[in-house]
């Protein structure tokens, strides 16, 4: 993010003077929506810890802690008024109700992966665990998939930073972090978007041979 007071210097600045609160917070107000690069704060704590001036369980735990408790409040906003919310968001940009009822199923179908998995991707990390509420996937399921998330994509996250860092800079470790995150999540909507479109058109030329 380009906003001066999230820059990766505050945020060290930050981190330095808050420790794991800091890691901690960061992740769990990023859960929950609010423009914070929580994926950064994750990597100066690595960071931190392979400089010894943090603690690496410590700061495991704390990005842990706060990825997974973001989740589970992400996830109960969502199955609370998230539903209603989509529905006036999708007649705003004029899509029906039945399609949205479509893409809650599919999203149902692949609420495991993508609960788990989407931490790894940017933007998905913020709103998988609100979709998942919409789709009512199983609490305890739910609870289960983001805490097992949650521990994978902390746990790589801190470690990376806690090695690496001790051979490239935190900016340059944070770049290819980030760009890492957006490509994957390009890749996604590619293999997500392209069958959708060529399913569309099939029907449309099946229809117009009709």
């Amino acid at each position: 993010m380009s906003l001066e007071f999230i820059s990766l210097e505050n945020i060290q600045k930050v981190a330095h003077e808050y420790g794991y609160w800091a890691i901690f917070l960061g992740i769990l107000l990023e859960n929950l929506g609010i423009p914070l690069p929580g994926e950064t704060v994750t990597l100066v704590g690595g960071f931190l810890a392979g400089s010894k001036e943090l603690n690496y369980w410590l700061v495991l735990s704390a990005a842990v802690a706060g990825a997974a408790i973001g989740g589970t409040c992400g996830y109960w906003i969502g199955r609370i008024g998230g539903w209603s919310l989509l529905v006036r968001l999708a007649s705003i940009f004029r899509i029906s109700e039945t399609r949205i009822l479509t893409i809650k199923d599919q999203f149902s179908e692949n609420a495991v992966k993508a609960v788990f998995f989407g931490r790894f991707f940017a933007l998905l990390r913020i709103f998988a665990a609100p979709l998942a509420g919409i789709a009512e996937m199983p609490f305890g399921k739910f609870f289960l998939c983001n805490l097992a998330g949650a521990l994978a994509w902390a746990s790589v996250m801190v470690t990376l930073a806690f090695f690496a860092g001790k051979i490239v800079s935190l900016e340059q470790l944070v770049a290819w972090v980030s760009q890492f995150a957006i490509a994957a999540l390009l890749i996604l909507v590619a293999v997500i978007a392209i069958p959708l479109w060529l399913e569309s058109r099939k029907v449309k030329e099946m229809s117009n041979e009709e």
